[in-house]
């Protein structure tokens, strides 16, 4: 349940934040920025699927729940918003570079959500 509620309000808000950059927003990015935008909402939205997809697989009894969740989660929290808050906050004229360290560190949790459930399937199927 927790999987299929993240990952549908992060497919919303991928969406929509999707359509602000690059409507709203093109003027007042750089290229750079509007692609670092780009790359934030394209990894929310990966992660917003996998994590209604593992939400459906729990449900069904396919694969037990794991900390994949909540690595998916934060990660893509701390990846995506990131992103967001520098892409914003530079085009605005006051770029917030303490969130430049975050961006890794999500990618970091993001990595170890996959390897999380990479377990969680073999340990399922007993691979």
């Amino acid at each position: 349940m927790l999987a299929q509620l993240f990952g549908t309000f992060f497919g919303l808000t991928a969406v929509i934040l999707g359509a602000f950059g690059a409507h709203a927003l093109k003027k007042k990015f750089t290229p750079e920025q509007q692609d670092s935008f780009e790359t934030g909402v394209r990894y929310q939205f990966y992660h917003a699927l996998i994590l209604v997809m593992v939400g459906f697989a729990q449900a069904a009894g396919i694969i037990e729940t794991g900390a994949y969740v909540w690595l998916f989660i934060i990660g893509t929290i701390l990846f995506s918003f990131s992103i967001y808050g520098l892409c914003l906050s530079g085009a605005f004229g006051n770029k917030w570079r303490f969130l430049g360290p975050i961006t890794p560190l999500g990618g970091l949790l993001l990595v170890g959500g996959w390897l999380s459930l990479l377990v969680a399937i073999c340990h399922h199927t007993g691979i």
